[in-house]
């Protein structure tokens, strides 16, 4: 049943060139074909009806090309092909970091880099901004359809070398952006509403074979069923994967009528499982896919709020028309006023014939006239058409297959299977880190020491796979000995829980990662295997934290035998102390040079302000939990309520003692600049500022439409702004070399101006968590 859906989308035939009406201004051969008679429309088999094709056009290989090449309605084509030039300019700004290039690359400076082949290296500052410029000036030229073909090659050479250049800016979304480059290549999208179609009046307004629908829609089809059969993991369908969404003020609405647990469960993960598996589907049949349309749209324009995924959301909008009749434009179009025609695409005419089609043979033709090159219109498939029908069949096979294909590159495989990018596993893992400790051994003299956790590097995805953590354990190696740090020995301990389980170890802490073993095709020895065994306990996670109060805080650890975690407890940390829930563990408490065992149900307190060691002496792992409070914040928490119930007297009046000056600030509250001055009581400022920080929370979140909009479109402003006087800086410098310092720094703080900003746009984020949304 999969493989026979998958026929259908492949083909997407239903969708060629059936209009029920005709178009306005159309010509009398196309209302004579809109007027079918009621005869011939039952002639047509059920399959026809539905799918487009009968089974004979899959009988033969002969049938399958001349179906894949039928002639097809180059306008939503043409129309796509702009939208995703315009969405693909934007991007670069953007998501691609032209606007930051300078402080993404750091030209010069002893940056770990995470290319797929180590081999790539970035360009020199000023030609790296070049390579964005060319590849901006090609995602203007397909949106133009100017020079479409170049501008195609253009922008596929330089965005795949961005892309293979830094391995921890993949995503699902940005692989698909390369994807759907490569294939306009290949394809005939300048056809319609193209400058090249004023260039050269041949290719305007041209049929387009139907193998360039076939292979967007099945991409767009592999691109939302593999997300929704990924999402059949138990995590997801458990709701362990996005339990934080919930929270999110996109669901209030759902919050009515539904407890957040429930709201998390049924409409994020529940939701999210059965629109990913059903739209692909829906968006084909013409009953189906106004609805389709409807939940996809809501769908991705709640994504462009949840997450900052960039273009993607615009992206997946603009594919969803690709699924309508080809001639949707010309409908859509025509119903605008005439005076508009002259800017709008074509509405009237109808496509003209194309080689690179394969058309219905006339019955009172010739063989020798079918065969005769001459003739415009191909009636039998040639080479180039052969060619396009088994480049579509291979294609679409390898993007089926690459999902899985993870038995091949078991390097890359760790808690989760391949480099995060051409799976389309969308939000299945969420992770959360514990504890980064990076140990250096001087090869020589044996001296040990720790590295800040991401040192030399600007990316934290480092921590999560092994391919990238063998790139900088081996810089690391490199940069160090400019430290007097001769052949060092480098070692992690990387600490994770994904999708709500044990913090445990993801990579063996005892391995020098430097010298160890890694290849692409084989598995990673010093990977430590994802306790799924404990899995069940998060049941017990969420009984534990429901029992706490708002100010004390747990941490569930698991860890293997014979190794041990080192920790420290901060003196804020009042009241920690760790039970264990399974196993046996061995507690030393470095200071006081006393050891504890401890089995399960056991526990003790810790003494803040000093290190202590857990062993596991246990044959299985333990699992233990940290439970502490953080004093300092409960005696913050305090001083703000006594300070607010003291505000709120003075405001109503019901106070009756003077203030001492040190208070005076708050009598005058967030309005005045005197509750800044430097004499005013610390905790009275913080106090102040706090409140200030929530009103403009407050205010951003009450905007208008309008406000929201003007601060969106500054925004963009500033960015797109800077990465356009960037890039003129570099052109120029290449162009006629360096100038001095000071005119080049004032030119950089120029570009660098930006729109004055509250401070409450960088706390904004913290509102939305449960728990701890004032601090």
């Amino acid at each position: 049943c999969f493989f026979f859906h998958i026929t259908f989308v492949i083909t997407g035939a239903s969708y060629v060139e059936r209009s029920k009406n005709p178009r306005r201004g159309g010509s009398e051969a196309e209302s004579a074909t809109a007027k079918e008679p009621a005869e011939a429309m039952q002639a047509r088999s059920r399959m026809q009806r539905l799918f487009g094709f009968e089974k004979e056009d899959l009988s033969s290989w002969h049938r399958f090309v001349c179906l894949l090449n039928r002639p097809t309605d180059p306008a939503s084509l043409g129309i796509f092909r702009c939208l995703f030039g315009m969405l693909m300019a934007v991007d670069i700004t953007q998501e691609r970091g032209l606007s930051h290039l300078d402080y993404k690359y750091l030209d010069g400076a002893p940056i770990c880099r995470f290319p797929l082949f180590n081999f790539l290296e970035p360009l020199p500052m000023d030609w790296m901004y070049c390579v964005y410029l060319v590849m901006f000036l090609g995602a203007v030229g397909i949106m133009l359809g100017w020079f479409y073909r170049l501008s195609c090659l253009m922008f596929i050479s330089t965005y795949w070398y961005i892309f293979f250049l830094d391995k921890t800016a993949w995503n699902n979304h940005s692989y698909l952006y390369g994807l759907i480059g490569f294939q306009l290549t290949l394809m005939d999208a300048n056809r319609y509403w193209a400058i090249d179609g004023l260039r050269n009046p041949k290719k305007r307004n041209t049929h387009v074979p139907l193998w360039n629908y076939t292979i967007l829609r099945a991409q767009i089809f592999i691109v939302y069923f593999i997300a929704g059969v990924k999402k059949l993991d138990a995590d997801w369908v458990e709701g362990y994967s996005m339990k934080y969404l919930a929270h999110h003020w996109l669901f209030d609405p759902f919050k009515v009528i539904l407890p957040v647990e429930l709201v998390s469960l049924m409409v994020v993960h529940g939701g999210g499982l059965i629109l990913d598996l059903t739209a692909g589907y829906l968006l084909f049949f013409d009953v189906t896919r106004p609805v389709a349309i409807i939940f996809v749209t809501y769908f991705h324009c709640m994504n462009s709020q949840l997450f900052s995924i960039g273009m993607f959301p615009y992206t997946m909008l603009a594919t969803s028309p690709l699924f309508c009749y080809a001639d949707w434009p010309r409908r859509f179009f025509g119903c605008f006023p005439e005076f508009l025609q002259f800017v709008l695409p074509l509405t009237s005419d109808e496509p003209r014939p194309s080689p690179s089609c394969v058309y219905p043979s006339p019955p009172n033709r010739s063989a020798e006239e079918r065969e005769s090159p001459a003739l415009s219109q191909p009636t039998a498939p040639r080479f180039r058409h052969k060619m396009a029908a088994f480049f579509t069949v291979v294609y679409i096979a390898e993007q089926l297959f690459l999902p899985y294909s993870h038995f091949i590159t078991k390097g890359y495989n760790n808690w989760t299977n391949g480099l995060y990018g051409y799976s389309w596993d969308m939000m299945v893992h969420s992770r959360t880190h514990q504890h980064v400790k990076i140990t250096y051994k001087d090869g020589v003299t044996g001296q040990i020491g720790y590295l800040n956790p991401g040192v030399f590097t600007q990316t934290r995805r480092w921590k999560d796979h092994g391919d990238m953590l063998k790139q900088y354990a081996t810089c690391l190696s490199h940069n160090l000995p400019r430290f007097n740090i001769t052949n060092p020995e480098i070692y992690f301990d990387i600490w994770v829980s994904i999708n709500d389980r044990f913090q445990q170890r993801i990579f063996d802490p005892r391995v020098d990662v430097v010298k160890a073993d890694w290849s692409p095709f084989r598995p990673n020895p010093w990977l430590m295997p994802l306790l799924v065994d404990l899995s069940p306990w998060r049941t017990k996670f969420e009984e534990v934290e429901e029992s706490l109060d708002n100010q004390t805080e747990v941490v569930f650890i698991a860890d293997f035998p014979g190794l041990h975690l080192e920790n420290y407890v901060s003196e804020d940390l009042g009241n920690t102390s760790v039970q264990v829930l399974q196993g046996q563990v061995q507690v030393e408490m470095v200071d006081e040079k006393k050891n504890l065992t401890l089995t399960s149900g056991e526990k003790i307190q810790l003494p803040a302000g000093a290190y202590h060691k857990v062993y596991t002496v246990s044959e299985t792992p333990s699992c233990y939990m940290y439970i502490y409070v953080n004093t300092t914040e409960v005696e913050l928490q305090k001083n703000f309520t006594k300070l607010l119930e003291l505000q709120e007297r003075v405001r109503n009046g019901t106070e009756t003692e003077p203030l001492p000056p040190e208070l005076q600030p708050l009598i005058t509250g967030l309005d005045d600049e005197v509750a800044e001055v430097n004499d005013t009581d610390p905790m009275v400022r913080l106090f102040l500022k706090r409140q200030k920080r929530m009103q403009e929370v407050k205010k951003r979140r009450e905007a208008s439409l309008l406000e929201r909009f003007d601060r969106f479109a500054t925004k963009k402003y500033y960015m797109i702004r800077r990465g356009v006087l960037m890039t003129a800086i570099a052109m120029r410098n290449l162009a006629v070399g360096l100038p001095p310092l000071e005119q080049l720094r004032s030119e950089i703080d120029y570009a660098n101006m930006k729109a004055p900003e509250s401070e409450a746009a960088q706390k904004e984020s913290l509102a939305d968590e449960p728990r701890h949304g004032e601090l």
